[in-house]
């Protein structure tokens, strides 16, 4: 009797299941695919399209050699994850806020810096390697400063008209944010435990909560939130940070300092579900960019990649990274400068662009796992964001 009713129980629930997934691709289906006149993107380094260059001098090359032939304010070789998103959506790259020589921000703006963190860092960039002053706050402040400006110069009409985006396009926009991951990384530079570190996420989540609930009293709407990625899987981390081989992972990343990112986007979750609660409004997408990054390091192979944890740009070390000479590093010999610091032959089959980033070719595939809302809660795809939770 026990072996029936288990086993009605199973058919039971497989019925519903299927039903329920039946039911969400129906809604998804259902709903029209968003408008989305303008993006605003906050974030660090995965997703600074030239702020940091504008504000301290742009990275030379190799960088950017891949697809802009030149360096472009990217920490990559190429395109970056936000620059994927803009593509999907039909939109031209986002110009840096920070970047005015040249900039059309009609289809929004790029508020993100690389070595940004959510929660305000109490260094400088030379004490801590390299922790931009442009926290997240600082970002919102730029952003609210730019909504205000914008519209004041727009109504001028003439050129400005072209160049800003329209009133109304501020609620319609998509908001997206990648960032969270220095804020780890600094706690390890400041010589923390994993346990330290994990003590004050809660606070760092609390401070990004706030900048959400800003962003909509602006009048944002649609945000999209990528949860943090696998830090202890980055050559630089393993390569500063080096761990006991017994907390090596299969993929051959540190155990440690991956749990600590897990529970972090733990944490993120539960807040982006309490801020589904208090803003109404609200339609806020969780992506778990972890889960895919993870993979593709753990099965490089599988996906058409060759090289998972070594940088494609470095020199010297078990990691190809070293921090003192980096990607794009020359030396001195006998007066002459001599590169040390090379690219790959081939960046499309490496992951890791320079130690601390991917490489064009790693951002896209990571795109192309996302776009379509397998990663996603709810699970819906990027060009449907604008939808709340179904």
């Amino acid at each position: 009797m026990k072996l029936k009713s288990e086993s009605r129980f199973m058919s039971l629930w497989v019925v519903v299941s299927v039903a329920l997934c039946l039911n969400i691709g129906k809604s998804v289906s259902g709903s029209k695919k968003c408008h989305f006149p303008a993006i605003f993107n906050f974030g660090d380094s995965n997703s600074d399209t030239g702020g940091l260059s504008a504000a301290f001098g742009q990275p030379g090359p190799p960088q950017g050699d891949s697809y802009f032939h030149h360096p472009a304010g990217r920490y990559c070789d190429g395109r970056l994850i936000v620059d994927f998103i803009a593509k999907k959506l039909g939109k031209p790259y986002l110009n840096a806020f920070l970047d005015s020589v040249g900039s059309n921000y009609s289809h929004g703006a790029n508020f993100a810096t690389a070595g940004s963190t959510i929660r305000p860092q109490n260094t400088t960039l030379h004490q801590t390697g390299g922790f931009s002053p442009f926290s997240l706050d600082v970002q919102f402040n730029q952003f609210s400063d730019f909504q205000r400006r914008s519209q004041f110069f727009r109504n001028k009409g003439g050129v400005y008209k072209t160049l800003l985006p329209k009133a109304e396009d501020f609620s319609q926009a998509l908001y997206t944010f990648d960032i969270g991951q220095n804020d780890l990384t600094s706690g390890y530079f400041h010589n923390m435990s994993t346990d330290q570190v994990k003590a004050y996420v809660p606070d760092v989540l609390d401070q990004f909560k706030n900048v959400i609930k800003y962003v909509y009293n602006h009048g944002g709407r649609s945000f999209w939130v990528h949860n943090t990625g696998p830090v202890g899987c980055l050559p630089y981390i393993m390569d500063l940070h080096p761990v006991k081989p017994s907390l090596v992972d299969k993929a051959g990343c540190s155990t440690p300092y991956n749990e600590v990112a897990k529970f972090f986007n733990r944490e993120l979750k539960e807040v982006v579900v309490k801020l589904r609660k208090e803003l109404p409004l609200a339609a806020i997408t969780y992506v778990d960019v972890y889960a895919v990054k993870y993979s593709l390091i753990s099965h490089p192979k599988k996906h058409g990649f060759e090289e998972p944890l070594r940088a494609c740009c470095g020199h010297g070390g078990k990691y190809n990274y070293n921090l003192h000479t980096g990607c794009g590093a020359k030396i001195k010999i006998r007066g002459k400068e001599i590169l040390v610091g090379k690219p790959c032959k081939d960046p499309s089959v490496w992951v890791n662009w320079d130690g601390v980033h991917y490489t064009q070719a790693a951002n896209k595939w990571v795109l192309e796992q996302i776009v379509d809302g397998a990663f996603s809660d709810p699970p819906i795809p990027l060009n449907m964001a604008c939808h709340k939770h179904l």
